[in-house]
C-alpha cells in the first residue's frame, strides 16, 4: 500500500482552503437596461439641444451597437427591459408573425434580451395583439401582478424567471402599475386584474431569496411608484423601472434597494455594474449612456431590420398632408394643436361640444410641412370617436369640475368666464355653446374618444349614458380635417377665462 507522502495531509488542506478562497471571491454582474421605448426604432433629433443642425439620438441600430460593444468586453451581461415597447411609431401598425409590432420583439431577440416587463402601452392594441407579441418575444415575459378573473396569467406570461449569469442566480419578478386602468382603453382589459404590488412582489421575493444570490423587481410603474415598493418590501436588491420616463444618472437608493431608470424613446441605455459577496450587494455603479446616432456604423442583422423597415414606412407616411404657418406646441388647457383636434372632431360629427384629454397628443409638430407620420406620432392610438348627449346643466357641472380639479382636457363650442366664491365654489358666468347662451334644459350633443369616455369620471366629474361609438379614428378625423384646411395657422381662443 502506498504511503501518504509526509505533510500531504497539510498540503492538501491548504489547497482547499485556496480553492473555498478562490469560491468565495465577489462576482460580477453588469446590467444593461432600457425601458419606454415607444417603438423608436430610428434616430430622431436631439429636441433639448440648442445648435442647429441639432444631433440625431437613439434608434435600434444605435441601441444594438452599443450593446454589442459592451458583451464584447464584458462576459456577464443581463439585458432588460421595463416596458412600453410599443405605440408611438407607424411601425406598430405593421403585422409581423400575426402581431402589430411584431417586428420591434424580432430585433428584441436579436440583441439578446433577457427578460421584460410588459408595460401600459404595450396593451393599446388589445390582449390578443400582447399576446402575439409575447409568443414572438425568445426571451421571458415577466408580470406577477397581473391576472384575470380566475387568477390566472395572461399567455406566454410568468411572474419571474431565475438566470444564471457569471456563476451568479439572479430572480427577477416582473411587477406592473396598479394604475393600469386608467391608462389604458378599458375595453382592452376586460377579464383583467391588477394585484397589489408591494404584496405581490414580497410573495415572490421570499420565494426567490433562498434560491438565489440576487433579487430583482423589472417594474412599470414610475420612480415614485417604484420608492414606494423598495420602501415596503424587505430582501429586494435592485428595482430596474420604467413609466415614468425618468434618466437616473445613478441608481437611487431607498431602504437598501437600488433603483434605475434609462429615460424614453431608445435615446440611452442604462449601465450598472456591480459585485455579489456572499448575497450582499458590493460596488454598485450605474450611470447612462447617452446613444448617439451615428452617420454609419457597421452592418447588423438589428440595422437590416431597420432599414428595411423605415424604407417601407418614409414609403407610406412621408406624404404631405398639410403645412403649419407657426408651431403646435401643447401646454395645459389650452394650445392650438389641443383646440385643432378637439374642435376637428367635433366638427366631423357636427357635434355642440368637443371634448379631448389633453396627454392624448404625444408629439408638438413644428412650423412647416405636416408629413402623415408626423401627425401619426402626435396621435398614435387607435382611439374612435363616440358620441353622447348631455344637458346644459350637466355641461354646466362638467366646467365646474374642469375649473376646480384642473382636468387635464381640452374643450370645444363652449365658452365661459368662471371666479372663484370665498367658500372655494365655483361661479361660472356667460356661458355659451356655439356663440348662444346655454340652455341648462337642453339636451347638447358632444364627442369625445372611446379612451375618454372609460375614463369620464376622472376628466368630466360625470359617466355620459347611451354613447354610441362610431367606425371611425381619432387620426383618420383629424387627417381628413388637415387635408381639407392645407394651410393651417395656429391660433388659440381661450375657453374658460377667469374673471377680473
Amino acid at each position: 500500500m502506498r504511503r501518504p507522502v509526509a505533510g500531504g495531509i497539510s498540503l492538501l488542506v491548504g489547497v482547499l482552503g485556496v480553492l473555498g478562497t478562490l469560491c468565495a471571491q465577489p462576482r460580477t454582474l453588469t446590467i444593461l437596461h432600457t425601458n419606454d421605448m415607444h417603438a423608436t426604432f430610428v434616430p430622431r433629433e436631439a429636441v433639448w439641444v440648442r445648435t442647429q443642425p441639432r444631433p440625431m439620438v437613439g434608434g435600434f441600430t444605435e441601441l444594438a451597437y452599443a450593446i454589442d460593444s459592451i458583451r464584447q468586453t464584458r462576459s456577464d451581461v443581463l439585458l432588460l427591459d421595463g416596458g412600453d415597447v410599443m405605440t408611438g411609431n407607424p411601425i406598430t401598425e405593421r403585422i409581423y408573425k400575426g402581431a402589430s409590432g411584431g417586428i420591434l420583439f424580432e430585433m428584441m431577440n436579436i440583441m439578446g434580451y433577457d427578460a421584460w416587463c410588459p408595460g401600459n402601452h404595450d396593451l393599446d392594441i388589445s390582449q390578443a395583439n400582447l399576446a402575439a407579441l409575447t409568443s414572438i418575444a425568445t426571451f421571458p415575459t415577466l408580470c406577477a401582478n397581473l391576472v384575470n378573473d380566475r387568477q390566472q396569467l395572461p399567455p406566454h406570461h410568468t411572474p419571474y424567471t431565475i438566470i444564471e449569469r457569471n456563476g451568479l442566480r439572479i430572480g427577477i419578478i416582473g411587477i406592473l402599475s396598479q394604475e393600469l386602468y386608467s391608462l389604458v382603453l378599458q375595453a382592452n382589459l376586460t377579464g383583467l386584474r391588477v394585484l397589489s404590488p408591494e404584496k405581490t412582489t414580497q410573495q415572490y421575493v421570499d420565494l426567490l431569496r433562498p434560491k438565489t444570490d440576487l433579487v430583482i423587481a423589472l417594474t412599470h410603474q414610475g420612480v415614485d411608484d417604484d420608492s414606494v415598493l423598495a420602501a415596503s418590501v424587505h430582501g429586494l436588491d435592485m428595482i430596474v423601472g420604467g413609466h415614468s420616463h425618468t434618466r437616473l444618472k445613478a441608481p437611487r437608493l431607498v431602504n437598501g434597494v437600488y433603483i434605475v431608470q434609462a429615460g424614453s424613446n431608445a435615446e440611452n441605455l442604462g449601465v450598472v455594474t456591480l459585485s455579489v459577496d456572499n448575497h450582499s450587494l458590493t460596488n454598485v455603479k450605474g450611470g447612462l449612456i447617452q446613444l448617439w446616432a451615428a452617420k454609419k456604423r457597421p452592418a447588423s442583422p438589428v440595422s437590416a431590420l431597420v432599414d428595411s423597415m423605415q424604407a417601407e414606412i418614409e414609403k407610406e407616411y412621408s406624404e404631405i398632408i398639410g403645412v403649419l404657418h407657426g408651431d403646435w406646441v401643447r401646454g395645459g388647457s389650452e394650445s392650438a394643436i389641443g383646440e385643432y383636434v378637439t374642435e376637428a372632431q367635433r366638427e366631423a360629427v357636427r357635434a355642440d361640444v368637443g371634448f379631448m384629454n389633453i396627454h392624448g397628443i404625444r408629439k408638438d409638430l413644428p412650423a412647416g410641412p405636416i408629413r402623415k407620420k408626423d401627425l401619426f406620432e402626435a396621435l398614435p392610438f387607435r382611439n374612435v370617436l363616440a358620441t353622447f348627449q348631455l344637458t346644459g346643466a350637466q355641461l354646466l357641472a362638467v366646467l365646474e369640475f374642469t375649473v376646480r380639479t384642473k382636468s387635464p382636457i381640452h374643450l370645444a363650442g363652449i365658452r365661459a368666464t368662471w371666479q372663484m366664491g370665498s367658500d372655494s365654489s365655483v361661479e361660472l358666468r356667460d356661458v355659451r355653446v356655439n356663440g348662444n347662451a346655454l340652455d341648462t334644459k337642453r339636451a347638447y350633443s358632444c364627442v369625445a374618444s372611446d379612451y375618454l369616455m372609460g375614463e369620464a369620471q376622472r376628466y368630466l366629474g360625470i359617466v355620459p349614458t347611451d354613447i354610441i361609438y362610431l367606425q371611425r379614428t381619432l387620426f383618420e378625423t383629424v387627417e381628413k380635417r388637415i387635408r381639407e384646411d392645407h394651410d393651417i395657422t395656429p391660433k388659440v381662443v381661450p375657453v374658460l377665462q377667469r374673471a377680473h
